[in-house]
């Protein structure tokens, strides 16, 4: 089967989270994705605890489920003998990824205006917390410091005090998404043109578009919203979290006046059906009504209940829970694969489904430099020359102490 993006090479410099997510999604439908790893330590991920274990044999949970069907290959790009072997990968590649803060590239001599002179139709993708310019541009961050100024932080929790999230929408919606998103446009766009070209992509521009709710209400209204009180936010009695019988909890979505009036009849309140967008004490009133009727019956009870009265109700899972669901289960969205290392495992499904060209799960993450022989020796290079490199640190390992955290 021909995958979607089978002969596409990708050089990815990229670490942690966001960048290895985007390079999964492309990797996941056939590019080559060559993990380009400096001599130290690599992507500091593969250190990072929990670990897979089997017997002496032990793998990052993190870095294995970000870096299945890529390549690595270790290259001290500080050494002008690793550069000229990245000068050669370059040559032969479609697109280089790289998260370092701006102007590190630079100084490695890897830059885009260095590269497209190697190769014009190279597409180079940087992805950064605040992109590659502005006052902000040589900050540190991370997921919580580009919600706090993208305004979503102050969206989320309650108006006390704004609560972070479960999950690193900045990194990963922001970020990751949308790396792999423009990365897809340039492709298109030099099929088209001839040409590659530079694609800057912020983590704090990503998080922003996902105000798409609340930034245009405020463009409309001038009204800052109330953390805790949105439509989408708490603020309804009709659309929130509550807690049932059992100690667990329902999601209710009610938001509609069919689903809201479906929602009232069930928990026989027929006399609140006209109250679909209640304010001030009424509110206060219907949502202590809701606590109190979802009290009565546990949560699977509910969301039975839910199925035949056509309501907008589903449960809390905990993690555990969600891999044993039978939609999870009909969407493949928990697969298991067979790692030579560790044993199975189970990987997060693909997010959207090809009908003709669906991604799969080809290779197991790559053992730190693990391609590096095999990718050399199709750039033409000797296994004296390999040797000759191994040995003079270009291209071996030479860890410091991994700790994880």
């Amino acid at each position: 089967m021909t995958l979607p993006l089978e002969g596409i090479r990708i050089l990815d410099l990229s670490r942690l989270l966001p960048g290895p997510f985007a390079s999964k999604l492309l990797a996941d439908f056939g590019a080559e994705v060559i993990k380009v790893e400096d001599p130290i330590q690599g992507d500091y991920v593969r250190w990072r605890t929990p670990h897979f274990i089997k017997g002496e044999n032990k793998q990052s949970a993190l870095f294995v489920a970000l870096n299945r069907n890529k390549k690595s290959i270790i290259l001290n790009l500080k050494d002008p003998r690793g550069q000229e072997i990245f000068y050669k990968l370059a040559e032969t590649a479609d697109v280089i990824f790289e998260t370092f803060r701006p102007g590190v590239v630079n100084k490695l001599k890897i830059d885009y205006q260095t590269i497209k002179k190697i190769n014009p139709q190279i597409i180079y993708c940087s992805l950064t917390g605040f992109g590659q310019n502005g006052p902000y541009r040589d900050l540190p961050g991370h997921d919580v410091n580009y919600l706090g100024v993208a305004g979503i932080a102050s969206l989320t929790g309650e108006p006390e005090l704004p609560k972070l999230m479960g999950v690193q929408v900045a990194d990963i919606g922001g970020g990751g998404l949308n790396a792999a998103l423009a990365i897809l446009m340039a492709i298109i766009a030099r099929n088209k043109t001839g040409k590659g070209q530079y694609v800057d992509v912020a983590m704090l521009d990503g998080a922003m578009t996902w105000l798409v709710y609340a930034f245009p209400s405020y463009s409309a209204l001038k009204d800052l919203p109330v953390r805790g009180d949105g439509r989408l936010s708490g603020g309804r009695p009709g659309y929130g979290i509550y807690k049932t019988k059992d100690g667990k909890f329902i999601a209710v979505g009610a938001l509609e006046q069919k689903f809201w009036k479906n929602l009232c009849t069930t928990i026989n309140h027929d006399d609140l059906i006209e109250a679909h967008r209640p304010t001030g004490k009424l509110k206060d009133e219907i949502k202590e009504i809701f606590k109190e009727t979802f009290l009565t019956k546990t949560r699977d009870e509910w969301f039975e209940i839910s199925k035949k009265a056509d309501i907008c109700i589903s449960p809390v899972y905990e993690i555990n829970e969600v891999m044993d669901d039978p939609q999870v289960k009909a969407r493949e969205m928990i697969l298991d694969f067979e790692d030579s290392r560790v044993g199975t495992i189970k990987y997060l499904g693909m997010p959207f489904k090809l009908s003709d060209t669906p991604g799969t799960i080809r290779m197991q993450s790559p053992g730190y430099g693990e391609h590096t022989g095999e990718i050399l020796r199709s750039l033409n290079y000797s296994d004296e020359q390999i040797q000759d490199l191994l040995k003079e640190g270009v291209i071996s390992p030479n860890p410091i102490e991994k700790k994880g955290e």
